[in-house]
């Protein structure tokens, strides 16, 4: 469930503003379509740049795909031995974006642990931050984002589209059986018991929320499942109901941890 963009206001989450910072040096191009896909779920890329040192070869994959998504490379030489200057451009430009914008939040694509405090004074500021990168990424940078999103599952989704351009129809592949570890079925119970009805019965989209505020990184894709509520029905400990909205124009999930019978 995205997370709304600060505002003094209510706003329609597709219609916040946000930029767009991709570290070059650590992310590999063919996330690139996944991960904005991903981004426009949360609001519109007003701002969209890619850092490095574009002299190098070691972005030649990059160059043919900045053009195809309206991407502005900004260049960094690399003045010392790694990329510490890569990150130093991309701090210095969120921080001037930050005070010479109305963006409402910020995607940081990169697995490197220095936009840790950056992201940090982003969201001290009231934005939302989004965080994006390998599963190799410092568990302090992912935890400091509202929001974390492996780019392993967005390179999934485009492996998957390009498998459907070549067959119209392509064969089911079965999905590895699932196991729910305890520390995964602690966040999910907790979650659905803190907005539990008397009858024990728990709101998905509110249940999904409960669950993005505790952990920054929970992803349902990451465990196989595209919806969250495919995940619950997945797991024997609970069970789910369908019921009408109020409006009658569609049909709420509900979540219970399953009650033993004696």
């Amino acid at each position: 469930m995205p997370l709304l963009p600060f505002s003094t206001q209510q706003i329609d989450a597709s219609q916040a503003k946000l930029a767009v910072l991709i570290d070059a040096d650590n992310t590999p191009p063919a996330v690139i379509e996944g991960l904005l896909d991903e981004v426009a779920k949360y609001g519109v890329a007003s701002v969209k740049r890619i850092y490095g040192d574009w002299t190098s070869t070691n972005l030649r994959s990059w160059k043919e795909r900045l053009l195809e998504f309206a991407i502005q490379p900004i260049q960094q030489f690399s003045y010392t031995t790694g990329k510490n200057a890569t990150d130093s451009a991309m701090i210095i430009d969120a921080m001037d974006l930050l005070y010479s914008e109305k963006l409402d939040g910020f995607c940081i694509v990169s697995s490197d642990s220095d936009f840790t405090r950056i992201a940090a004074r982003i969201r001290e500021s009231g934005r939302t931050v989004y965080g994006f990168g390998e599963k190799k990424t410092p568990r302090a940078f992912v935890s400091v984002c509202d929001k974390f999103i492996y780019t392993e599952i967005l390179r999934g989704v485009q492996e998957e589209t390009d498998a459907d351009e070549d067959d119209a129809r392509p064969a089911a592949r079965p999905r590895k059986e699932f196991k729910v570890d305890r520390k995964l079925l602690k966040i999910l119970r907790d979650a659905v018991d803190d907005l539990a009805e008397e009858s024990g019965w728990a709101y998905l989209g509110g249940v999904g929320q409960k669950i993005n505020n505790r952990s920054a990184d929970f992803d349902p894709r990451n465990y196989g499942f595209k919806k969250l509520g495919d995940m619950f029905r997945a797991i024997p400990q609970f069970e789910t109901e369908e019921r009408p909205q109020a409006n009658g124009t569609g049909r709420q999930v509900y979540i219970r941890w399953k009650r033993r019978v004696h």
